[in-house]
């Protein structure tokens, strides 16, 4: 690779890592309800789980989507019905300290298996391994890029959460924490629209 094209990658990791989507959106309620600390195995799970998704994408899945047509549509009906699921779980999450709440924060794996229905990190993915690794590279190529987006991901996904704990103290009344919850959902459910061409 070259200094360039690095540096072309760690601007594309960068602006798509820290730009609206559904896993910044979750980030930003997850920090609200639950605080910076009870939120950092989500960061780590989104982080680790898309390199992950990341590198898979670059050694050899993108074949499998050309060899197999309907596996990519169906994997956004599943994605799409998934976040759709998810939006209604943070439209309806009980506030902090209520006696019946049964909300917590995603564990590492739910956050990083979240990143294989999610399609923001797909289209991450897929643009990413098309045009940032030379193909004469090989395997350390797919690897490199995943790696770039590992150390790009994970600032940029703390501003999220972090800006929800700040809001937090703002959020101290159960209106003001339904409303966020509730357009937290619907921004989810709008992020839908770029994504799947709805």
């Amino acid at each position: 690779m070259t200094p360039d094209l690095i540096l072309a990658l760690i601007l594309f990791a960068f602006a798509s890592s820290i730009t609206p989507g559904p896993n910044n959106i979750m980030l930003l309620a997850s920090g609200a309800n639950f605080g910076l600390r009870r939120t950092v195995p989500h960061m780590l799970g989104i982080s680790g789980g898309h390199a992950l998704m990341v590198a898979l994408v670059g050694l050899g899945l993108l074949q499998l989507f050309l060899a197999i047509p309907w596996l990519k549509p169906a994997l956004m009906i599943a994605s799409a019905a998934y976040l759709l699921w998810l939006a209604w779980k943070i439209a309806n999450a009980a506030p902090p300290g209520a006696r019946d709440a049964t909300g917590r924060p995603f564990s590492f794996v739910q956050a990083a298996a979240f990143q294989w229905v999610n399609p923001k990190a797909w289209y991450m993915a897929i643009y990413a391994q098309t045009n940032f690794a030379p193909e004469q590279s090989g395997y350390w190529g797919a690897l490199a890029v995943a790696l770039v987006f590992a150390v790009v991901n994970l600032p940029s996904v703390t501003v999220w959460a972090a800006m929800g704990t700040q809001l937090r103290r703002w959020l101290d009344g159960p209106g003001r924490l339904r409303a966020f919850n509730i357009t937290m959902a619907l921004l989810l459910v709008a992020s839908l629209y770029p994504m799947l061409g709805l």
